[in-house]
């Protein structure tokens, strides 16, 4: 099972330095049920990049968590054993948790497919939807435009030999 896990720059250069994700059980975004039935589509392709798309939400969030992060959202793919993610069964019709699945445990970073991180030329938008992130959540229309500002733009795509460059 593909699995998406949402970071910042600095969650990706410890999990270099570690060589693994998290550290116990930990949030990630996959093709659940509730997303298929959310999204309305039967094509893989379009349903992955759905569940990305939630994962580069919550990085979003973690960045909004720690304001000395580098403003780029960073989401890294990985392959997963299908026991190891199970969805939470009463997350809701809230949008944010479409997709959402918790992992058991750690995950080896040797298990990624790809690393998804902005482009440079994203962070003053992304800086600006997480400083929005909270009113946005409270119903703010204009809010709402400025975090939709950051979906704008696409994740760019690595493998996971680029990570020393990308978090040097």
């Amino acid at each position: 099972m593909r699995v998406y896990v949402p970071l910042t720059l600095p969650g990706l250069a410890e999990a270099h330095r570690t060589g693994q994700l998290g550290g116990g059980p930990s949030t990630a975004y996959a093709v659940t049920p509730a997303l298929r039935e959310w999204y309305l589509s039967d094509d893989i392709e379009e349903l992955e990049y759905a569940a990305l798309s939630r994962a580069a939400l919550a990085s979003l969030r973690l960045l909004a968590a720690d304001p000395a992060a580098p403003r780029r959202r960073v989401v890294v793919a990985v392959d997963v054993a299908d026991g190891a993610a199970s969805a939470e069964p009463g997350l809701g019709p809230d949008p944010a948790s479409l997709g959402e699945v918790r992992l058991a445990g750690p995950v080896r970073l040797a298990k990624a497919a790809a690393v998804h991180v902005d482009a440079e030329d994203a962070e003053e938008d992304v800086a600006a939807a997480a400083r929005a992130l909270d009113a946005a959540a409270n119903g703010d229309d204009d809010a709402q435009f400025v975090v939709d500002g950051a979906e704008d733009h696409e994740l760019l795509w690595f493998a996971t030999q680029e990570i020393p460059q990308l978090i040097a």
